[in-house]
């Protein structure tokens, strides 16, 4: 199907609002997994990530009758989770550590290279996440908005809730920490 085709993600919101569960139901499968992916990052906590993505979830419900399309539905979600995260670290006043099977899950994982080349990308995926857990939180959050969910700059600021400069010095201290990590 043409993706041009295809309902906005504000008109599919605007439709459930108005009662259409289906628009829902597209909304929900469209984003499920890379808000849990984002969460599950941020968190390191499977079961963590499982509350607080339902928890996402129910606030958008809630708001359904009174969502108006004042930014893009995507900066809208990542919003609630962004905040909803923030109110968990602040309950928590810690971040979890790794979960303690990570190396095992890493290791489960299947592929076809060989065991040399497994080994060295095995190294520098670990190198990177350990230098990535090492960011302070806010430049951590940037890099994962920026990087793996693929937001502009204006929308991290609007999830975050900070100016446009502020998202890109972010990015910019936490590129540079990651560089002094991996190529001391």
């Amino acid at each position: 199907m043409d993706a041009a085709a295809l309902p906005t993600d504000e008109s599919l919101m605007q439709a459930w609002a108005a009662g259409d569960l289906r628009a829902f139901e597209t909304l929900y499968s469209r984003h499920r997994s890379r808000l849990y992916s984002f969460l599950l990052r941020q968190l390191r906590d499977g079961a963590l990530a499982d509350e607080l993505f339902q928890d996402v979830w129910q606030r958008v419900i809630a708001a359904r009758t009174g969502w108006q399309p004042e930014a893009a539905f995507t900066t809208w979600l990542f919003r609630i989770a962004h905040n909803r995260l923030n109110d968990h670290w602040r309950a928590a006043r810690h971040r979890p550590a790794a979960p303690g099977d990570a190396e095992e899950r890493v290791n489960a994982m299947s592929d076809s290279h060989t065991p040399e080349t497994e080994l060295s990308e095995f190294e520098q995926r670990r190198r990177l996440q350990l230098a990535m857990e090492q960011l302070p939180d806010d430049q951590r959050m940037v890099l994962q908005l920026r990087l793996e969910q693929e937001l502009s700059l204006e929308e991290i600021a609007q999830i975050t809730g900070v100016g446009r400069e502020t998202v890109k010095s972010r990015l910019r201290y936490a590129m540079d920490k990651l560089r002094g990590e991996l190529n001391p």
